[in-house]
């Protein structure tokens, strides 16, 4: 394991070093006493922070709270629209919001309902966003899908790299499904 890049603050240091240690080894790797050693600060400067691993865990999801809403930002403000600006960014490139979304998904396996729920705000907010964008909820959420699939290829396949004619191919469907009879916007 990678040693955690210095952060701003002795929290963001705990909080980096428990998504380095879920994502690299999983929930049951990611004691208290890991957390603290890969941070470099006592278990008491931990437990200052965070009493608990359950507010280790709501401090991971408060994080994805925080960079859910910088990502629906951006994804608002794109020149290039909300949902080229999705789909060309729905490729796993190691930022720290996909760290974060990784570690919430390492917990959410381990039937943490918080995690869960998490996860679920997370692609309600997608499917709203593009669904103000499209002005069809069920196109709305089989585009998202198809980032998620985009997401899904990138990081767990060897052949899931993204290529500018696999994100132009996407987004040529999605004008299909866009200009379909039926569809509203």
């Amino acid at each position: 394991m990678g040693a955690v890049p210095p952060a701003s603050s002795a929290r963001d240091r705990v909080l980096d070093a428990f998504e380095e240690l879920l994502n690299e080894q999983g929930e049951r790797a990611a004691t208290l006493d890991a957390v603290a050693r890969a941070a470099g600060v006592s278990k008491g400067g931990l437990l200052y922070h965070f009493p608990s691993k359950d507010a280790l865990v709501d401090g991971l999801l408060q994080r994805l709270d925080e960079r859910l809403a910088e990502d629906i930002e951006r994804i608002r403000a794109s020149d290039e629209g909300v949902v080229p600006y999705l789909i060309r960014t729905s490729f796993a490139v190691d930022t720290p919001f996909d760290r974060t979304i990784l570690a919430v998904s390492r917990i959410a396996q381990g039937n943490d309902e918080r995690a869960s729920a998490g996860l679920a705000r997370l692609h309600d907010s997608w499917t709203a966003v593009v669904a103000e964008a499209v002005g069809d909820p069920l196109v709305a959420r089989a585009i998202v899908l198809m980032s998620d699939g985009l997401y899904y290829n990138s990081a767990l396949l060897p052949t899931g790299r993204e290529s500018p004619g696999d994100v132009d191919e996407v987004l040529a469907i999605i004008d299909r499904l866009l200009a379909a009879p039926g569809a509203e916007h």
